[in-house]
């Protein structure tokens, strides 16, 4: 025997304290689990993006290198790729094609010159300066392109100064580094206008 029930009572609304049911109010029709309403869309999560830093290691005298280029050395030992140029120094079998490596990671150019640059661009053979322009046109390209995630580039004021280099080229490339970049200064006291591009400045001092 079976009970049935009027017509029109099993249709009323839901009343306040009871649940409603149906796919169609966002629960499984066997109430076994609830589900998002068709069409609804879930709020986007904008993730931060690395932002690297532009930074300048300075010194009355020549001697700031060594700290940055421990940091990084460290830094490729963690994984990460690591341009270090030095545009006044030279050396035995350096240039582009006989830069060292080191940690698998890191990159270590100097210009094809067999000594150490201290004079003007002026006093030199059209060798030298092209040698140094070489390492910059190199680097100035890695810079642009992102191809390393941490970039030292050592006495490049310096090698303004004596005239190696153009000021102005060096501040637009410098103006157009990628955000995710780190690009690390060092050497003798900057231009004001490489000081004023450093996002952090370090100034080491003789202890007298």
């Amino acid at each position: 025997m079976t009970a049935s029930l009027p017509a029109g009572l099993g249709d009323r609304p839901a009343g306040p304290g009871c649940r409603a049911t149906g796919s169609a109010h966002g629960v499984d029709p066997k109430g076994l689990r609830a589900v998002a309403p068709s069409g609804a869309s879930r709020p986007l999560r904008l993730l931060a993006q690395p932002e690297g830093l532009l930074q300048v290691h300075t010194a009355p005298h020549r001697g700031s290198f060594s700290a940055v280029l421990s940091q990084a050395i460290r830094s490729a030992g963690l994984g990460s790729d690591v341009l270090v140029c030095q545009f006044l120094k030279g050396g035995v079998n350096q240039g582009l094609d006989a830069s060292p490596s080191l940690c698998g990671r890191l990159r270590w150019l100097r210009p094809a010159v067999e000594a150490c640059i201290a004079d003007p661009a002026g006093d030199h053979d059209p060798q030298v300066l092209e040698a140094v322009q070489e390492v910059w046109a190199f680097s100035r390209n890695q810079l642009l392109t992102a191809a390393v995630d941490l970039m030292v580039l050592d006495e490049l004021g310096l090698a303004i100064d004596l005239g190696f280099l153009p000021a102005e080229d060096v501040l637009a490339v410098l103006e157009r580094r990628p955000a995710p970049m780190d690009v690390i200064l060092t050497g003798p006291p900057m231009a004001p206008e490489l000081m004023a591009l450093a996002d952090q400045v370090t100034q080491l001092r003789r202890g007298f």
